[in-house]
């Protein structure tokens, strides 16, 4: 094996041009692939920057061209040599006008051949990939991703450093107050039967900072949730998390949207117009049936249920007799794609979701419609479905009838993102943002048979309900808000609660005794005695933001070393059982260890 002595690499592969032919260079990087034409040897070597072509040929020292020749693909290498314009230039890559003639070549480590291809898009299952993740990492569109990652992360703190905000390393080891989602506990040593936990996110720190002065923080925080994954969520995640102080919700609001246009700009070259669009919670249902809508495309939600009202249809007559409604989507255009097959298929779908079933009218290219229902109405009933609905030639009309408002709205939510997909609507490269404000700020928790918050406790209730706290929850509003991105939550946000009484009363509507609620966060109510200033913030998803800036299907594309469906690390064969002697020291003992 040779050794650097005598070279230090002066450039990145990906980084020379045409401008540099006549310099002598030292590159390093691996092997992409060799080409032994005889009397001729190209090397395209890689490193994070892109690729060079070495050349070797008869005016080559012997010795240089006898390695060039072992070499093979993933060996490292370093090469010294001058760089000229190529014979057969390739138009291809950045570099492909120019080569590296080589005067000197190290081999610094061989490879074994690697279990698939070093390239763009592999096709090698992520399984595999995951097991050998470094070697994944080397892929040029995975590197890209990571850079960007780096990118935006740089942006991020520039834009707050530039805004006054002050960033603030808040615990990774901190007292459990399971609030959602669950913790990940990590048990004490010195304090054996007691347990830390990993924060969900920097909540209470973050206020606390409010509290000790500081006005504006920030942090790009790690953040933990014991739930189950899916493709925009892992058991660890980047938060980029801010909090401000004697602000209003439109303070909070105007950074949040500053910082997109920011980031959409310096790292995509993206305009993002200002201010971003608006919806109420109320609004986003009724329209997309979605808190979270991607309204980058139509198919908004009808309000079938006045057009219906005195249908002796019992299925719509007894959702709307019940406190219900009947809704709809007129999915344009698709009655060669909607056919009876698939609308099947679109109605298990609808049942699995909740619904009893899903009515449909089928309008024909000519005019003539056919309808799940029809034999049940009259003339006057359908035409006022077709009205309403603005159905036309070609469309598809799908309709929703339950008691439960909440379920019809979020059953044709899920139909429109699937109609959506099928008819290939979904517009690309287009980043459509939102707000939506006004959340409900108690949820109905079906299991537990009263009301919880939607929220942390700590969110702020609008000044106007105030009064009927305690007499009309389901229709008491928060001062909280979401960032919307095409249909993904980025960002989640409120004004805080800072007076006591306030506080104390929250608790006591969400079932917190007094007790319970100093147990859990006494040093936070205790904190508020010392003068609180008013305060907001919000906590915004960096993977996801990147994910859907960079157009990945997956978080795991833009996460270094990510988790799997079943929260394990394939590469280190995370988690896994530990020795007897350190569950000694913890105290702790495994009674049931199930495989």
């Amino acid at each position: 094996m040779d050794f650097m002595t005598g070279l230090k690499r002066t450039d990145y592969c990906g980084n020379l041009r045409i401008t540099d032919a006549g310099r002598e260079v030292t590159v390093a990087g691996w092997v992409q692939r060799q080409r032994d034409l005889g009397a001729l040897i190209f090397i395209d070597l890689r490193d994070r920057s892109g690729i060079i072509q070495l050349a070797f040929d008869e005016s080559t020292d012997k010795e240089i061209f006898d390695k060039a020749f072992t070499a093979r693909s993933e060996f490292v290498l370093m090469a010294k040599g001058t760089v000229r314009e190529r014979s057969s230039k390739n138009p291809e890559i950045p570099t492909g006008d120019i080569e590296i003639e080589v005067t000197d070549l190290r081999v610094l480590a061989k490879s074994e051949t690697p279990p698939f291809e070093i390239a763009e898009n592999s096709q090698t299952s992520e399984l595999t990939r995951l097991k050998y993740r470094y070697l994944d990492l080397r892929r040029p569109d995975l590197q890209k991703n990571i850079l960007m990652r780096h990118k935006i992360a740089k942006i991020t703190r520039d834009y707050f450093d530039e805004n006054g905000f002050v960033e603030i390393e808040t615990p990774i080891l901190i007292k459990s107050t399971p609030e959602g989602a669950r913790d990940y506990l990590v048990p004490s040593r010195i304090h054996k039967g007691k347990f830390y936990a990993l924060p969900q996110s920097p909540q209470l720190y973050k206020q606390l900072s409010m509290v000790a002065g500081f006005d504006r923080y920030m942090q790009i925080a790690r953040c933990f949730r014991d739930e189950d994954l899916r493709a925009d969520r892992q058991p660890e995640f980047t938060q980029i998390d801010l909090e401000m102080s004697f602000v209003d919700m439109e303070d909070v609001l105007a950074i949040g949207e500053g910082y997109i246009q920011r980031v959409f700009k310096d790292a995509l070259g993206v305009d993002i117009p200002l201010p971003l669009p608006r919806l109420t919670y109320k609004e986003a249902m009724e329209r997309y049936g979605s808190d979270k809508p991607d309204t980058r495309y139509g198919l908004e939600i009808k309000d079938l249920t006045d057009a219906v009202r005195g249908s002796e249809f019992v299925v719509f007559a007894g959702a709307i007799n019940d406190g219900g409604s009947v809704r709809c989507i007129n999915v344009k255009n698709s009655y060669d794609v909607l056919t009876r097959k698939e609308i099947d298929k679109l109605t298990e779908t609808a049942k699995g979701s909740g619904a009893k079933g899903l009515a449909y009218i089928r309008m024909a290219p000519d005019g003539t419609y056919n309808a799940s229902f029809a034999k049940f109405m009259t003339e006057d009933e359908m035409n006022a479905i077709l009205t309403v609905s603005g159905a036309q030639a070609g469309d598809v009309i799908l309709i929703i009838a339950d008691k439960k408002n909440s379920l019809v709205l979020s059953v044709l939510g899920a139909l429109r993102q699937i109609a959506a997909k099928k008819l290939d609507i979904i517009p690309e490269n287009q980043y459509n943002l939102l707000w939506i404000t006004e959340f409900p700020f108690f949820d109905w928790d079906e299991e537990l048979g009263q009301f919880v918050a939607m929220h942390h406790p700590f969110t702020a209730p609008m000044d106007e309900c105030l009064d009927y706290l305690e007499t009309d929850k389901a229709n008491v509003r928060a001062k909280a808000y979401d960032m919307v991105l095409n249909g993904i939550e980025l960002c989640s946000g409120s004004i805080r609660i800072t007076n006591p009484d306030l506080q104390s009363r929250i608790f006591s509507l969400l079932g917190l005794s007094d007790e319970e609620a100093h147990n859990k966060f006494g040093y936070l109510l205790d904190a508020f005695r010392y003068g609180a200033p008013p305060h907001g913030g919000m906590g915004l998803g960096l993977d996801r933001l990147i994910m859907q800036m960079l157009g990945c299907e997956s978080l795991r594309d833009v996460i270094a070393y990510p988790k799997v469906q079943n929260a394990s690390e394939p590469m280190t064969d995370c988690p896994a059982e530990v020795d007897g002697l350190q569950l000694d020291d913890l105290g702790i003992s495994i009674i049931n260890s199930i495989e």
